[in-house]
């Protein structure tokens, strides 16, 4: 079946960690928003969205085509109009954002992942999107080398998740990123984004092509994979700049 929507996760998919796409993909986007739905879906935040994608697009992208599922899908933001509106937002409660956070808090500092010095003027280790909450070990601000080195096998990470879990049942945790732990509410992975971008945009799971660097077991990418949505595994931005080059080709 043709292919009517291209999906990305965001981190060393379409960019390096919290870094704006490069002008090659910004090109490649833009060209591919003329006749395809560009949907990313990530954990980010709607303004990391912005920064990292949207606001490096040249002036001929055809914005309309871009839907942006921000928090693992659990908000949705499309153009209408000349600006982004918000379609919807499962947000999180005071009550279940503290025990998210305070979990993920306790489990990091037991197992000795929590250090406030390392980070940067105004940064957080806990980060509150709304209706997810994101551990980022070193920060968000943190530099690309040093995002990478800290947990590359995620061995750090899934110790710490496995512990909040303990310590929060009530809720999911999965790696994420680089440095990064998402804490939600159960079922409000990729897959709960992914069934609501089918139903926001009216496709099937077949007409879905989605771009992702996490798709192992355990991984945010991974229920995208169960799924059944066909998925391309990528190492990094370039890997994925590669094989949208040959998907424009393949139409000339």
């Amino acid at each position: 079946m043709t292919k009517k929507i291209l999906s990305f996760d965001i981190d060393n998919t379409l960019n390096e960690p919290k870094m704006p796409i490069f002008p090659e993909m910004a090109k490649l986007l833009a060209e591919l928003s003329q006749k395809y739905i560009i949907a990313p879906i990530s954990g980010q935040k709607y303004d990391q969205f912005l920064i990292q994608i949207i606001n490096n697009l040249p002036e001929t992208t055809k914005l309309e085509n871009f839907h942006l599922f921000v928090a693992q899908g659990t908000q949705y933001y499309a153009y209408k109009g000349g600006a982004w509106h918000q379609i919807f937002n499962f947000a999180l409660t005071q009550e279940q954002a503290d025990a998210i956070m305070g979990a993920l808090e306790k489990a990091a500092r037991e197992l000795g992942y929590w250090d406030e010095s390392v980070l940067a003027p105004g940064d957080e280790i806990n980060e509150n999107r709304e209706s997810m909450i994101a551990y980022s070990a070193i920060g968000q601000k943190a530099g690309v080398e040093a995002k990478q080195a800290w947990d590359p096998d995620m061995t750090k990470r899934n110790k710490i998740a496995k512990l909040a879990k303990e310590y929060a049942p009530a809720y999911e945790f999965e790696v994420a990123g680089t440095t990064t732990i998402n804490g939600f509410v159960p079922g409000q992975n990729k897959e709960f984004g992914m069934n609501h971008l089918m139903e926001e945009l009216g496709v099937t799971r077949d007409e879905i092509l989605y771009f992702g660097d996490m798709t192992q077991e355990g991984g945010n990418d991974y229920p995208v994979v169960q799924m059944g949505i066909e998925t391309i595994t990528v190492r990094d931005w370039q890997e994925t700049a590669a094989v949208l080059q040959a998907l424009l080709y393949m139409e000339a």
